[in-house]
């Protein structure tokens, strides 16, 4: 089987599971079950080594159709497709950090079926972003050990293994690589949000973790070096805030459709019949595919500077130009996501904000999930591009 071939099966063995996931993603939100068999099932059907290089055994699947799984996953189920977004970006950083041993090793175990998630959020400190968590070199009993809690740690509850963004004892940053069942590490199941109930972003706690030489790729000083790492995850997450829209879009129509009763001033014997019924849906239509739209603009801008960026022979401005794309999809996304959500009761009505329904969920899942850095920073980035010819600041937020 060619590798386009297998691209191809990949893309449409991922919209069949999703079509399978819709099918319980109220009852799971409601009960606060979590996706163990989904995710399993996704390893199974290899979507999570959809990234991983073809001279490591995978088929280094494209931007677009990667974020063309993401959407299909996050319009069934926007829990399931945050759970395996951190994953995702792992497998990035491999490539981007890893050593040629490091990548060996770590696609050979995501071939094999692990499942390396983030554990690299904090709570507290003067500002977002900053770590605390330490990796202190051992002279005496050698390699490293790793203190300190990581929170919102999505997908924790699924992980084998756990990548964390830590700062070493020599002022340096590295991303530490390590087994779920090391001792010392802890994996609480405490996320409480109101949207995104599922994800499973516990805390994960290290205490004395024990980290060998080979088991963390040291990164460049923070906002020095350029890549296409912060533009690849913001596309991931537009992709999950674009499938939130059009699932809450269709949920809509269809409740237009089969559902709704007219009010009576409207004259009309079908809500469908209804000119504002009618108007709500149209500008849902537009807002959730015209972010549609500009992700695939984005993906496709990401996939055409990317074999450079991975080679470290990408410039400047096409790196920056990439990302103003990318931020451009993200803010059409968030806006269609907390909009197409929130509109779904202009056709519904009353009746729609029954629990048994659950159509609130879309609304959660985009408010909670759209918290994710910022779209004021990435307007202003924007314009600053448009306007000045200023390239956004390095940043994985942007």
């Amino acid at each position: 089987m060619s590798n386009q071939e297998r691209a191809r099966e990949l893309v449409s063995a991922a919209h069949r599971l999703a079509g399978e996931f819709a099918q319980g993603a109220a009852r799971r939100d409601t009960r606060r079950e979590l996706p163990h068999a989904e995710i399993e099932a996704l390893a199974r059907h290899g979507i999570l080594v959809a990234r991983v290089p073809r001279e490591f055994g995978g088929i280094d699947l494209s931007i677009a159709a990667l974020s063309d799984i993401y959407v299909a996953l996050g319009k069934a189920d926007p829990n399931i497709a945050q759970a395996i977004q951190p994953h995702a970006c792992g497998v990035e950083k491999i490539r981007l950090y890893g050593s040629l041993e490091q990548k060996r090793r770590y696609f050979a175990l995501l071939l094999e079926g692990a499942m390396i998630t983030n554990a690299s959020a904090e709570k507290g400190g003067a500002t977002v972003g900053e770590i605390r968590v330490l990796l202190s070199r051992q002279a005496s009993a050698g390699g490293w050990r790793l203190d300190g809690d990581k929170h919102y740690c999505t997908g924790s509850l699924f992980a084998s293994h756990f990548y964390s963004l830590v700062l070493r004892d020599d002022g340096g940053r590295s991303i530490a690589l390590l087994p779920r069942e090391r001792e010392g590490v802890s994996v609480i199941d405490d996320w409480d949000g109101m949207g995104q109930r599922t994800t499973a972003s516990g805390t994960v706690r290290f205490d004395g973790v024990r980290i060998a030489d080979d088991e963390h790729m040291p990164l460049p000083q923070s906002g020095t070096v350029r890549t296409h790492e912060g533009a690849f995850a913001q596309v991931l997450h537009a992709a999950i805030d674009v499938g939130i829209a059009l699932a809450a879009f269709e949920d809509a129509a269809r409740y237009g459709r089969e559902r709704a009763r007219p009010v009576p001033e409207a004259g009309v014997a079908r809500a469908g019949d209804d000119p504002y019924v009618q108007q709500a849906v149209g500008e849902m239509a537009m807002l959730a595919h015209g972010a549609q739209a500009l992700l695939e603009r984005a993906a496709r801008s990401l996939d055409a500077v990317l074999p450079a960026a991975l080679a470290g022979d990408a410039a400047e401005e096409e790196l920056g130009r990439v990302s103003i794309a990318v931020a451009e999809a993200k803010m059409a996304a968030n806006d269609a996501a907390l909009r197409v959500s929130e509109m779904l009761y202009r056709v519904g009505g009353a009746s729609a904000t029954s629990r048994s329904l659950n159509l609130d969920r879309h609304w959660r899942n985009a408010r909670t999930h759209t918290t994710h850095d910022p779209v004021a920073y990435k307007a202003k980035a924007v314009g600053d591009y448009y306007l000045n010819g200023k390239l956004p600041p390095i940043t994985s937020k942007i």
